[in-house]
């Protein structure tokens, strides 16, 4: 109770900052590939969001919207929990401030208990988060050629196999709409599941134990760039302990293997969420400064 108090404070003082949030449910109807359950959504002691089963997207409208592109925001936690205030809402008040309208993506988490097939619940409420983006883009004045995506460690997992697997729909899209990004942002990502780079833990968590190597292979991001990958930033730390740097470093080789544009920056110390200084303070201009160099805003 007291961790909701605390929680409702905080985004009541982010929402009279200036900056202003609408929630979309991602669903009208019935969610798909969804089983009936209790909503056993909650707040953990720090600060993630767990059980998410209702997904949703919220919008963050600049005030002064000088740009038409916009940015879906896909928080990590390791398949296990969103860190969405860290990893969404505070990003995406840095994202307005630069004039783009910003979407944070709160995803379900893969449970055998809401869902017939864990592994492919959260790729279909980014797809259909994407598909909102860009249905309603004259809404939001957003030119959908410049809808990319920023995902953050499991979330940056997620964020690439948008933009790798996007050739195959999981969702209904009756209109066809493409569902490339167009752009990535992979910030500390877990890209590979294999098991000499992957995050095992957010392997298990959405694949299973002991998942066939054919399934492995297909959610490792980095053997599935093709040249019509979108264009990348990665950013990431050279000690991250928990999810290994060679995680961006292989993506980017096989990014320029494929001549996908792409921009790679690591920092020597920072840790996993680049919480040390002076990646703590700087991390962000560097995406900004990539996203202005391509002419994204």
């Amino acid at each position: 109770m007291i961790n909701r108090l605390i929680f409702f404070i905080w985004f009541l003082t982010f929402s009279m900052s200036g900056f202003c949030q609408t929630v979309i449910p991602l669903y009208d109807k019935q969610i798909p590939n969804s089983i009936p359950a209790e909503d056993n959504e909650h707040w953990t002691s720090y600060n993630f969001l767990a059980n998410v089963s209702q997904p949703t997207l919220t919008v963050f409208s600049p005030i002064n919207p000088h740009s038409r592109a916009a940015v879906i925001v896909i928080p990590g936690g390791g398949y296990g929990a969103l860190n969405i205030r860290y990893e969404g809402y505070d990003v995406a008040k840095r994202l307005n401030e630069l004039g783009i309208t910003a979407f944070v993506l709160k995803y379900r988490l893969p449970d055998d208990k809401i869902m017939p097939d864990k592994s492919v619940g959260p790729i279909e409420d980014a797809q259909k988060a994407l598909l909102i983006v860009k249905t309603r883009a004259k809404e939001w004045n957003i030119d959908t050629s410049k809808v990319g995506v920023m995902g953050f460690s499991a979330g940056g997992h997620l964020a690439a196999f948008m933009g790798t697997h996007f050739n195959k729909t999981y969702i209904e899209n009756i209109n066809r709409v493409s569902l490339r990004p167009g752009f990535m942002i992979l910030v500390y990502p877990v890209v590979s599941f294999t098991d000499s780079l992957g995050h095992l833990d957010s392997r298990t968590a959405l694949l299973g134990k002991n998942p066939p190597n054919e399934l492995i292979k297909t959610y490792s991001n980095e053997l599935n760039v093709t040249s019509a990958t979108p264009p990348t930033f990665l950013i990431h730390a050279e000690d991250d302990g928990l999810v290994s740097v060679k995680n961006s470093t292989a993506m980017f080789l096989a990014l320029q293997k494929n001549k996908v544009p792409a921009g790679l920056h690591i920092y020597p110390t920072g840790q996993h969420g680049l919480y040390l200084e002076p990646a703590k303070n700087t991390w962000f201009d560097y995406c900004a400064r990539w996203l202005k160099e391509n002419n994204w805003y």
